[in-house]
């Protein structure tokens, strides 16, 4: 099987007859991206889970009314840092912790979690970035891991590219100083 373009899977969901055979070749295609976006914003892979499982049901409920302003993905990853976004604000608020706290929350879930299998430099740098503030943090990860050009970065995070370039730097350079003190 040949992988669809963007296009032509939104031309097969139109297709009453082929909506389901459509999304379930979107889902294949984005499935393991999305979940590492989200995963890198909320650590845990059972949320992560939850996350990218309520990111397809927006996504198959709002389909239907994609009006392709923007690409496919980048439409895909808006909803699934969206949702990422919600999730974090919903555990600092059901936890009433301040920010710091649960950034240290979750960098004890990283070094916790078993299925985390890189060795210590990774486990360095995914610190150092937790320790970033979430802005920064995400458009380092769609940047660093992701690859996501600034100009795509700005149609998902509703941002300039300007602003996107400011964090980005601002971001390499704390985890350098990160690097540097640790």
């Amino acid at each position: 099987m040949s992988e669809y373009s963007d296009k032509e899977l939104l031309i097969l969901f139109r297709d009453t007859e082929r909506k389901n055979f459509a999304f379930n070749l979107i889902i294949k295609k984005y499935q393991q991206k999305l979940y590492w976006h989200i995963r890198k914003m909320v650590i845990k892979h059972d949320d992560a889970d939850d996350i990218l499982q309520n990111t397809f049901i927006k996504v198959w409920k709002g389909l239907d009314g994609f009006r392709e302003d923007s690409k496919l993905y980048t439409w895909l990853y808006r909803i699934a840092t969206n949702e990422s976004l919600t999730f974090l604000k919903q555990q600092k608020t059901k936890y009433l912790l301040p920010i710091a706290d649960y950034e240290n929350q979750l960098k004890e879930t990283l070094e916790s979690d078993v299925s985390f299998n890189g060795d210590e430099i990774q486990l360095k740098l995914q610190k150092a970035i937790l320790e970033l503030p979430e802005k920064q943090r995400i458009v380092f990860n769609m940047k660093y891991f992701d690859e996501i050009k600034y100009e795509e970065m700005s149609a998902i995070l509703d941002t300039s590219v300007g602003a996107l370039k400011a964090s980005y730097h601002h971001a390499v350079k704390k985890i350098e100083k990160y690097f540097n003190e640790n």
